[in-house]
């Protein structure tokens, strides 16, 4: 356990190194920029002295971090609520200071940062949210008559009941039995969603994301499975299975949204709204050597297209941006005002769901690094979770804790090569 130690406090040289971009942050981890080599893990903690209600969590159907706010909840009389306001402004600054050096509010995702932390009731919680997107989905396919299998997440549910059951035995073997039968039901899971995933990103559909998604629910709950039974190499070897599986096809949903002319992102119309630096960032994620002067340039005859052939852009939109099942109807196809309206209003959103599943994508690889740590550490699964600053009290709006070699103060040392395999 001396081989780590954690902190609440970003560490100067770390934060330094964030800033001149020594270094970066890839989903849950910070890591050399040029090595790739990790030299510190992000795991999400509850802010102090407030209630469950006001904890910063992320929207199961968004992906979005939020900081829910209730007097009721709270508890708090109208006397001391000005109290209340003082301590949520220094929580958000806190939390913007920090999460913005780590640029974790670039953009959401349905995964939290620290695989440690996504335990069965988590995922259960984020299963339903995507229930409820695919059911909203739903109501728009009707008119298509394109119905959704919503039927297998109540057997993903009832894995996720087995699970959370076996770890609460208290006989071994018939904890370690219940928890192959709930593995058993998670591999299942993984097939049947990459069928569903693998067709939704042919028909270039509109609710592929929350296939992929519910792939990498999937394949987070088997590992947690193994990391609970304390078999370290099968979760990590389980873990990198379910990135060879969604990466590609994360990609391939990415370029569906980029579409056949990405140059369309640039729009005057999204001038506010997206900007070359973000298109950038996606680009960098598909082709890392690529910079905005690179990007501007593979661009710049699909602008001149753009101007050239004015809203002609927009019906080549595929259907994971904007299904025609939502425009009005006019005398030859589709109302062409109303599919421009929806257009403008659905790209930005389109830019958002690239940089959400670019960061769900990094989450889910950095999860390796932290088992990885586990192993090379060689303590087990339930001691790196009780990992704690000590004798450090936790600043009000911190919600981060920074798991870091302990020999790096001089941060010239870290815990071997964590590069991803």
């Amino acid at each position: 356990m001396e081989a780590v130690a954690a902190t609440f406090a970003i560490p100067d040289w770390i934060a330094a190194g964030l800033s001149n971009g020594v270094y970066e942050r890839a989903g849950g981890v910070i890591r050399e920029a040029g090595s790739k080599q990790v030299i510190a893990w992000l795991k999400e903690v509850a802010l102090p002295n407030l209630s469950s209600s006001t904890i910063p969590s992320i929207d199961p159907v968004t992906g979005a971090l939020n900081l829910a706010i209730s007097s009721a909840n709270l508890g708090v009389s109208v006397k001391g609520f000005s109290e209340v306001k003082q301590q949520l402004g220094v929580v958000q600054q806190n939390l913007q200071q920090v999460q913005g050096s780590l640029q974790i509010t670039s953009a959401s995702s349905l995964l939290n940062l620290g695989f440690s932390v996504i335990g069965f009731a988590v995922v259960m919680h984020r299963l339903k949210g995507l229930e409820k997107r695919l059911q909203k989905a739903q109501e728009v396919l009707n008119k298509v008559n394109y119905k959704i299998d919503l039927s297998f997440y109540a057997n993903f549910r009832a894995a996720l009941d087995l699970a959370t059951n076996a770890f609460s035995m208290s006989q071994p073997a018939a904890s370690k039995s219940m928890a192959v039968q709930a593995i058993n039901r998670f591999l299942e899971a993984e097939h049947i969603y990459v069928d569903y995933a693998d067709k939704e990103l042919e028909r270039a559909s509109q609710i592929a994301d929350e296939y992929l998604l519910t792939l990498a629910l999937a394949y987070i709950s088997e590992a947690r499975c193994y990391l609970e039974l304390e078999e370290t190499d099968a979760a990590l070897r389980r873990l990198q299975d379910g990135s060879n599986v969604l990466r590609p096809r994360i990609r391939k949903y990415v370029k569906l949204l980029l579409t056949s002319n990405p140059a369309i992102y640039l729009h005057p119309r999204f001038k506010d709204k997206v900007d070359l630096a973000r298109l950038t960032k996606v680009f960098q994620w598909l082709e890392p050597n690529l910079d905005e002067k690179a990007v501007f340039e593979l661009q710049r005859e699909n602008l001149f297209k753009l101007a050239l052939e004015q809203d002609k852009w927009i019906e080549t939109l595929p259907a994971a941006i904007l299904d025609r099942a939502e425009v009005k109807e006019g005398w030859f196809g589709p109302d062409l005002d109303d599919l421009r309206r929806k257009a403008v209003r659905q790209l930005p959103k389109a830019m958002e769901v690239m940089e959400s599943m670019i960061e769900t994508n990094d989450r889910f690889e950095a999860y390796q690094e932290e088992v990885k740590a586990i192993k090379e550490l060689g303590i087990s699964f339930h001691d790196w979770m009780k990992l704690a600053p000590d004798q450090e009290a936790q600043p009000e709006g911190t919600n981060l804790m920074y798991i870091i070699p302990a020999s790096s103060n001089d941060r010239s040392t870290s815990i071997g090569s964590l590069d991803s395999n």
